[in-house]
C-alpha cells in the first residue's frame, strides 16, 4: 500500500480550517478521533504524533520521525486546550451579540422594504 499523501498543510491527518486554525484527527478502527483545533499546522501535527504513539502506531505513520519514544512525543506535543467557565461565558456573550446583530439586520431590511422613501441612495 502506498504511503498516505500529506494534505495541503504538509502533515498527515492535519487540515486547515477557513478561520485559519488547523484541526488534527486520528483513526482508531472505524472511529475517527478529533484531537482539537490548533493555531498552527505544526502544533496539530505534534498532537497527532503524540496520539499515534499512544495508539502504538509504527513510526512510518508519524509526521516527525526524529521522535523515538512516547515520552518525547508527549513532551513536545502542545498542551491540550482547556475550556474554562470564562470561555463558556464569553462564547454565550458572543452568541447573544450575534443574535442581536442578526435581528437588527432583519429589522433594517423590513424598514427599507416598507419605507423606500426614507432610504437615501
Amino acid at each position: 500500500m502506498p504511503p498516505r499523501r500529506r494534505g495541503s498543510s504538509g502533515y498527515r491527518y492535519v487540515r486547515g480550517r477557513p478561520n485559519g486554525w488547523y484541526s488534527a484527527e486520528i483513526r482508531f478502527g472505524n472511529v475517527r478521533l478529533g484531537l482539537g483545533l490548533f493555531r498552527s499546522a505544526h502544533e496539530a501535527a505534534r498532537a497527532y504524533d503524540a496520539a499515534a504513539w499512544r495508539l502504538e502506531r509504527p513510526r512510518s505513520q508519524m509526521n516527525f520521525r526524529e521522535v523515538f519514544t512516547r515520552e518525547e512525543a508527549q513532551r513536545i506535543a502542545p498542551p491540550p486546550r482547556l475550556i474554562t467557565d470564562m470561555d463558556r461565558a464569553d462564547h454565550a456573550r458572543r452568541q447573544r451579540l450575534l443574535l442581536i446583530a442578526e435581528e437588527d439586520e432583519r429589522a433594517m431590511a423590513e424598514w427599507r422594504r416598507r419605507h423606500p422613501e426614507d432610504v437615501a441612495d
